[in-house]
C-alpha cells in the first residue's frame, strides 16, 4: 500500500529561499479594529520598529459599522483546541513550531516552513476552526477570525529567538502557550 504525504522535502535547495521561520499573528474577529485608542497595524504600517496606527475615531466607527457579526473571544477551552489545532498542523505539513500562544483576543506562533507565511496562517486559521466548530458551542456560520493577519520574515536565529521571547514572555499572563525544547 502507498501513501503520499504533504510533507514537504527537507532538502538545502528547497530551504533556500525561506526564511528561518515566521511569526504569524492574527485575531479574532471583531477583536481588534483600525482607529482604537491602542492603536493597530494596518498593511502600510506592518514593519518592525514603526508605530502602530494612532487613535482615530471616524476610522473606528467606520470599522464598527461593517462588522457583520459579534466580537470572538477564545475562553481557556478554545485556547487550548486552538493550540491543539496548530500543532497538529504543523506535523502534518511537515513544518516546525517554534512556539505558540493562543490569547483571549489573538494568536501567534512562530513556524519554519518551507510554504508561504500566508499559506501557513491559512492552515492556521483553517484547522482551529475545525477544531472550534467540533466542540459545537459557536453557530455554524460564526466567523472566528479576521480576514488575513501579520506575516513576518525572521531570517537569522537571533531574530527567531527574539520572536520566540516575545510570544511566550512578552505577551502578559500565560495563556495556552506551546515552546519547543531547546535543543
Amino acid at each position: 500500500m502507498t501513501t503520499t504525504t504533504n510533507r514537504k522535502p527537507d532538502a538545502p535547495e528547497k530551504m533556500a529561499n525561506f526564511p528561518a521561520a515566521y511569526l504569524i499573528t492574527f485575531t479574532c474577529y471583531g477583536a481588534r479594529f483600525h482607529g482604537d485608542e491602542e492603536g493597530s497595524v494596518d498593511r502600510d504600517h506592518n514593519i518592525p520598529g514603526t508605530s502602530r496606527l494612532p487613535a482615530n475615531p471616524n476610522r473606528l466607527r467606520s470599522e464598527q459599522a461593517r462588522a457583520r457579526q459579534e466580537s470572538y473571544t477564545l475562553d481557556r477551552k478554545k485556547r487550548g483546541l486552538v493550540l491543539t489545532a496548530i500543532r497538529e498542523v504543523c506535523s502534518h505539513r511537515g513544518w516546525t513550531l517554534r512556539a505558540a500562544h493562543a490569547r483571549s483576543t489573538h494568536v501567534h506562533a512562530i513556524v519554519s516552513a518551507a510554504d508561504s507565511p500566508e499559506r501557513v496562517m491559512q492552515d492556521f486559521k483553517v484547522y482551529a476552526s475545525r477544531a472550534l466548530n467540533r466542540v459545537r458551542k459557536d453557530n455554524a456560520n460564526r466567523k472566528h477570525w479576521t480576514r488575513h493577519g501579520s506575516t513576518r520574515y525572521l531570517w537569522n536565529p537571533e531574530q527567531v529567538g527574539a520572536a520566540i521571547h516575545y510570544v511566550v514572555r512578552e505577551q502578559g499572563e500565560s495563556m495556552a502557550v506551546w515552546e519547543e525544547e531547546s535543543q
